[in-house]
């Protein structure tokens, strides 16, 4: 699964969710068509973000509040660093209007109004097989 975002500040954006969901750069383009772009996830997993960045724009809508990525992080210590990471990365703590993403998680919001919540816990369901 790829998910993509339009950004207008591409650099920062990319170094953000790197430094703050610990994601690598898996590849990236320039002048694609108009477009530069960055790749981040987890080299074998099925899925990624890509960050795409159109020559010339400097703004873009906002996206709307509970348009977010939701990221299952287990254990009170993992979860605790992960949104240390995300402070320390340069993301902005917001509130979620939904009150259940408030009750085991945290969310946070980029430059461009993306936002990502850390829940707690783990994914519903999750049996461990990959």
């Amino acid at each position: 699964m790829r998910v993509a975002r339009a950004t207008t500040c591409l650099e920062v954006v990319a170094s953000m969710y790197e430094k703050g969901l610990g994601l690598k750069r898996l590849g990236g383009f320039r002048d694609h068509e108009g477009f530069d772009g960055e790749m981040l996830g987890h080299p074998g997993a099925p899925y990624h973000l890509e960050f795409t960045q159109r020559e010339g724009e400097t703004e873009l809508p906002r996206p709307h509040p509970e348009a977010m990525l939701v990221f299952y992080v287990p254990g009170p210590d993992l979860w605790a660093n992960r949104c240390d990471a995300m402070l320390g990365a340069g993301f902005t703590e917001v509130r979620s209007e939904n009150p259940y993403w408030q009750r085991a998680g945290r969310t946070f919001e980029d430059p461009d109004g993306g936002r990502v919540v850390i829940q707690r816990g783990t994914w519903p369901g999750d049996d461990g097989i990959r």
